[in-house]
């Protein structure tokens, strides 16, 4: 009788895939999976998933997965005595996801990023601005489409309807107090 013949190579090395032959391969350990930045579910223009060539890919919400979405950067500024903190989430947005976010991040802005003298002049209301150029940008969407994969978060008031966005009256009033009295 003979022996049967031992396999040659690496013992260890994955074999071929079993069971469900759909399966999506996974990266090896230690290489980073690539997420993808566009719509990669069933689109009308793409066809199951796959792009197709010629037709441009249209950014999907990174909230609900819907779209269309703009690919906007939603900021905020946290002013401390002597630190301060920036924050920003980058896109793409749909019409309402962006306009939820950036509503919570403005007024957040109003009234944390005032307490530090390079806040309270130059990085506060650049944050303000910048996220006034992004309602902009948001406000030219037309409203999204269903969310694939639940639900929206709900916009809510608008900023200026928000108690706490008028804590930002409390520095600018300081600031104005020194000048008025100061001179």
């Amino acid at each position: 009788m003979s022996m049967p013949p031992q396999p040659q190579g690496n013992p260890y090395a994955s074999a071929p895939p079993q069971g469900n032959p759909y399966a999506t391969p996974h990266a090896p350990y230690g290489q980073p999976q690539q997420q993808p930045h566009y719509c990669q579910h069933p689109h009308p223009a793409a066809g199951y998933g796959q792009p197709m060539a010629g037709v441009p890919q249209v950014p999907a919400c990174r909230v609900c997965a819907s779209y269309p979405a703009a690919e906007v950067t939603i900021r905020g500024h946290v002013g401390m005595l002597i630190m301060m903190r920036f924050q920003k989430w980058p896109g793409p947005y749909c019409r309402t996801c962006g306009t939820a976010m950036r509503r919570e991040a403005t007024t957040n802005t109003l009234w944390q990023g005032w307490w530090s003298p390079f806040s309270m002049v130059i990085f506060n209301p650049y944050t303000i601005i910048s996220n006034l150029v992004v309602r902009g940008k948001l406000n030219k969407l037309p409203e999204p489409g269903p969310a694939p994969y639940g639900a929206r978060p709900d916009p809510g008031k608008s900023v200026l309807q928000r108690p706490a966005a008028y804590v930002a009256l409390l520095p600018i009033l300081w600031f104005l107090f020194l000048i008025v009295r100061g001179g």
